[in-house]
């Protein structure tokens, strides 16, 4: 047996993301990623000192509220805030302003995947260690709000992880509450692992878990997952215990390691924190949920069934529009004047996935979305060959000053239809293809292919391909 197949894992996650608002958690710093400048937005709010005062962001506490919402969780009615005591020297406090036993929401599901609780806490500031041996911090980033997400433990392969890590980003962006930049720190994974064996699985006994900290790439919580796993076993099959620890990922080793042992809820300390109220939140109209609700855009998964159903989308088209809020909204405008006209519809999904985005990362309204249902629709009557589509879009792209129609003309792209135009044509192919025609003639059918396509040379793609393909064939008897 495969010593995968003695062992079932068991993951939970933990996920941080920075929540987008105008100023930080307590204080009125701005709240910005892309500040360069070091300790910048800094005050004595966010810098601890003795004295200070916080007062909540509201703005924070409704983008929690609204993703408890979408993801159908138990918005809390009494909730407060703790201190959270460890010494780093990227906690300005000595503790952190976090939410222990009244989170602002519980329970709920995400992708298939249970949820424990969502709550709200500060974030820390920045350690940079350099080659001189000097760590030096940088406390912009302290006090920004910070949303922590905690599944259940019901996880059991990376796979999972990963696609559940990927949704909540793209529910965050579509709620507007985070850009969730993991390159930027704007979102951290923290994955808690341990192996059972079945028996013990269904007695609801868990092996001794390890805590892989601040994975900063869907790659790297794939690998750590899948590495720790196979760490875990590897540990027992030899006989070995495994140590309930917090390790971290290294990248370039593809491998987990040691940081220290893992830390239980009383060693931190929890206490309220006795300068910020108490709130009860059925009394404050704005965090009702009926009101909530009602600025709740069209979530991710609504839309994925939506597109599926209305417009016939595979799974691959549909992730990319929905992947994609931009090309989303720019493909609804473009296919609105098209009512039900399913032709006209998958069209333009094809002509814009394909021949507009395609694999080159372009701002997709570069081409004004009028204009590319007037493009659609030249297409749709055959006044445009394929080829012609394409190379139309290629200059819509570098001068969008023209409607599609004048360019199509300026640059001799409309087809021609009319039989009285494309017949010359015709006969001048048949007559320097005699050989062909005689083929064709003697029953060989493919000849005729050959034809069309010298047709379509001749007439330098502009002349309707279903119109030469009748004329050949009246013509060849």
């Amino acid at each position: 047996m495969n010593p995968s197949e003695k062992f079932i894992p068991t993951i939970g996650l933990e996920i941080h993301a920075e929540l987008k608002t105008h100023s930080k958690m307590f204080c009125s710093c701005a709240n910005d990623s892309d500040e360069e400048k070091p300790n910048a937005n800094v005050c004595p709010i966010c810098l601890g000192h003795p004295g200070t005062l916080p007062v909540l962001n509201h703005e924070a506490i409704k983008h929690v509220l609204t993703v408890g919402i979408a993801v159908g969780g138990k918005l809390a009615d009494f909730t407060e805030w703790d201190r959270k005591q460890y010494f780093y020297p990227d906690i300005p406090k000595g503790y952190q302003i976090s939410q222990y036993k009244f989170p602002l929401v519980s329970d709920g599901e995400l992708s298939g995947v249970a949820l424990e609780r969502i709550h709200l806490e500060e974030d820390t500031a920045q350690s940079t260690h350099d080659t001189h041996e000097k760590s030096l911090v940088n406390f912009n980033r302290a006090g920004v709000p910070l949303m922590e997400l905690v599944t259940k433990p019901v996880i059991h392969d990376a796979a999972t992880a990963v696609r559940f890590a990927k949704e909540l980003q793209l529910l965050l962006r579509y709620l507007g509450a985070g850009e969730t930049n993991m390159e930027k720190g704007e979102m951290r994974v923290e994955a808690n692992i341990s192996v059972s064996s079945p028996a013990d699985m269904k007695a609801d006994k868990f092996g001794v878990k390890t805590e892989v900290k601040n994975l900063n790439s869907f790659r790297a919580v794939e690998r750590a997952i899948e590495y720790e796993v196979k760490r875990q076993i590897a540990l027992i099959e030899k006989g070995e215990k495994v140590v309930q620890e917090t390790r971290g990922w290294d990248d370039a080793k593809n491998e987990t390691y040691s940081q220290r042992s893992k830390e239980s809820s009383h060693d931190y300390r929890y206490f309220p924190d006795p300068d910020i109220p108490k709130m009860k939140l059925s009394e404050i109209p704005e965090f009702s949920a009926a009101s909530l609700s009602k600025g709740m855009p069209e979530l991710p998964w609504a839309k994925r069934d939506r597109y599926k159903k209305d417009y016939g989308m595979t799974d691959k088209e549909v992730a990319v529009f929905v992947e994609s809020p931009l090309a989303a909204n720019y493909f609804e405008a473009v296919i609105k004047p098209f009512k039900k006209d399913s032709k006209k519809i998958r069209l333009t999904i094809n002509y814009i996935l394909n021949d507009y985005l395609g694999p080159a990362q372009i701002n997709i309204e570069l081409i004004p979305h009028a204009f590319f249902s007037e493009l659609i629709v030249m297409i749709a009557d055959s006044e445009i060959s394929s080829r012609g589509a394409k190379d139309l879009i290629g200059l819509l792209v570098k001068d969008n000053s023209m409607s599609p129609r004048k360019i199509a003309e300026k640059h001799g792209l409309l087809q021609k239809s009319d039989a009285a135009d494309i017949s010359p044509i015709i006969d001048k192919v048949i007559a320097d293809n005699e050989k062909v025609v005689a083929e064709y003639k003697a029953g060989k059918t493919a000849s005729l292919q050959f034809l069309i396509g010298h047709a379509m040379k001749e007439a330098k793609g502009a002349a309707n391909p279903t119109v030469i393909h009748e004329l050949l064939v009246k013509k060849l008897g």
